[in-house]
């Protein structure tokens, strides 16, 4: 594919530093302060979201709300209102179909819409992103980020370039010069223990990457090796799927270093949890089972699941089955590289009230 040739035009919206945006808008005296939502700073927690000040002292989502709190004492330590969060997400989710019924809901915060077939401002992306940001701000007195390209990898890369508030357009004639100097890190899929992979073999640029042929490549990577050589090439032909018959959903976090606190593990499963119940929410379904997934520092993995009587929507429902999937693994006992969470057996519900999510912060 010749990256010269425009494809499609896809837009993605990102709100900016979303729960604590809710937070400061319903609090008038949270503004212009450092805002943490998550877990107390006492507790396990992590940080679910930090305002823009707070992000000043260094302080970042899934990072412990204890350090947090130790990088800025005087932060506001807030815990997560979900109803809040996911009313402000419908009416966002209105907005987005008022202009395509192609928008893929990410989760409760971003979205992709793919305008290609838009009649709006002469079929311009660029104007109407910045119509979509416009009427987000008016309806919901919050700010969003947009990125527009050609396609998802490189849309989604250009709506975190100009945060907050941002509008980021990469053209096809931008897109070559612009990969060549981004970090692999900001590739899709390649997570922290990829990069550090990548930068033993010599490749830490979009530039590095795009030397490997694909054979190399999925040699080292597999699968996924394919997927690195066409992006570093600017080709991402994945389609934006709206109402999309999800299998599952869930979500991973790698840690820096090999833990076997037991206590700790089981908070991240809980906020990963929250994270995945809050997409779950935000696509109007609802799960049947539960699977925890931990790698050991030696890299093997296991995975324990258990399917419920009746499908669930709440961190109520949720939260014991995890600590009693976590104790039929070697947890505590070996050490824990990675730990996940997925929820499956999805199905639709028509009254999302019915799938309320509780507070699963320690």
């Amino acid at each position: 594919m010749d990256i010269s040739t425009p494809q499609r035009k896809i837009v993605h919206v990102d709100m900016d530093a979303f729960y604590a945006a809710v937070e400061q808008r319903d609090f008038p005296e949270y503004r212009g302060r450092p805002v943490v939502v998550g877990g107390a700073p006492d507790s396990r927690g992590v940080v679910s979201t930090a305002s823009y000040e707070a992000r000043r002292y260094g302080i970042h989502s899934a990072m412990p709300t204890a350090h947090a709190y130790r990088l800025c004492p005087e932060a506001v330590f807030l815990r997560p209102r979900f109803e809040a969060y996911r009313e402000v997400s419908r009416q966002v989710r209105e907005i987005l179909l008022t202009y395509t019924a192609q928008v893929e809901f990410l989760s409760l915060d971003e979205a992709f819409l793919d305008v290609s077939g838009c009649s709006q401002f002469q079929g311009s992306a660029t104007l109407i992103a910045q119509d979509i940001k416009q009427r987000i701000q008016q309806i919901t007195g919050l700010t969003a980020s947009a990125g527009v390209s050609y396609n998802k990898f490189l849309a989604k890369i250009a709506s975190d370039l100009q945060k907050p508030d941002g509008l980021c357009l990469i053209t096809p004639k931008q897109a070559e010069a612009f990969i060549e100097s981004l970090p692999v890190g900001r590739f899709h899929g390649v997570g922290k223990a990829t990069e550090a992979r990548m930068a033993s073999l010599g490749i830490a640029t979009g530039r590095d990457l795009k030397a490997w042929s694909r054979e190399r490549l999925e040699q080292q990577f597999g699968k996924a090796g394919l997927s690195y050589y066409l992006m570093a090439r600017g080709i991402d032909e994945r389609p934006v799927v709206a109402d999309r018959a999800r299998k599952s959903l869930g979500a991973e976090l790698t840690f820096a270093r090999d833990s076997t606190d037991g206590a700790m593990l089981l908070s991240r499963l809980r906020e990963l949890a929250e994270q995945v119940l809050g997409d779950m929410t935000a696509k109007g379904l609802l799960a049947r089972t539960v699977t925890v997934k931990l790698k050991y520092g030696d890299f093997t993995g296991i995975s324990r699941s258990k399917t419920m009587s009746r499908a669930f929507g709440t961190g109520a429902e949720l939260l014991p089955h995890l600590q009693e999937l976590l104790e039929k693994t070697e947890a505590g006992a070996r050490p824990v590289r990675l730990v996940g969470v997925t929820l499956s057996g999805l199905e639709e519900v028509v009254d999302l009230g019915s799938a309320k999510q509780q507070d699963l912060f320690g």
